[in-house]
């Protein structure tokens, strides 16, 4: 499996979504979400995610809304002081037209941009992340992305 990021000085998105960080979010109702998340893709097995999870010193986590409820959630860590790494997104499929998944995707590319990020680390490289502006690769030894604190 290879494993990719997005260099962030390759991206022009916009915040399109409604979205805010959730400072003390209401664990049981993103854990809520995950489940159904879960349901709909029909996964074998699931990462687990812990309560705690959801307040730690170095995670964000950022809400989506549809209709002033939240419907989606992203957990991102902040590595170093530039990069981050996506390390979970769900969302209740309630409307799969929205596209939240890529969506949100590209909003979170925005933000940390924004916040002056270079890089966001998103894992394995499946195929529907290679729509981002920036997709890379991350090469045998890459090195230079910044340190890792």
């Amino acid at each position: 499996m290879s494993y990719c990021f997005v260099n962030l000085n390759e991206t022009n998105y916009k915040i399109d979504l409604d979205c805010e960080f959730l400072d003390n979010p209401d664990v049981d109702l993103l854990l809520d979400i995950y489940d159904q998340y879960c349901r709909y893709k029909k996964f074998k097995s699931v990462w687990p995610i812990y309560p705690q999870e959801f307040n730690l010193k170095d995670t964000d986590i950022i809400g989506y809304y549809d209709k002033d409820k939240l419907v989606a959630w992203s957990m991102i860590r902040r590595l170093s002081p530039t990069a981050v790494e996506a390390e979970q997104f769900a969302w209740t499929y309630h409307n799969p037209r929205l596209q939240l998944g890529i969506r949100s995707m590209k909003c979170e590319c925005a933000i940390y941009k924004a916040l002056g990020y270079e890089i966001i680390i998103l894992g394995d490289a499946h195929e529907y992340k290679k729509q981002i502006d920036g997709f890379e690769i991350f090469g045998p030894r890459n090195r230079g992305l910044g340190p890792v604190e």
